[in-house]
């Protein structure tokens, strides 16, 4: 969630999130490679949005 929002300013929820996590920890097997990753999902509380921003 983080990085979506530091890297593209895109918020994004948890599940949202999710592909985006499991491709960071392939970063080594799908290195030179082209994928496409599909961001769902902005329902999150801003308060609990704010505390991972924040590293919480």
């Amino acid at each position: 969630m983080r990085a979506y929002y530091t890297d593209t300013h895109n918020l994004a929820e948890g599940a949202g999130a999710a592909p985006l996590a499991a491709l960071l920890q392939e970063k080594c097997t799908m290195a030179g490679r082209k994928a496409g990753l599909i961001l769902t999902g902005g329902n999150i509380d801003m308060d609990v949005y704010r505390d991972i921003l924040h590293g919480g």
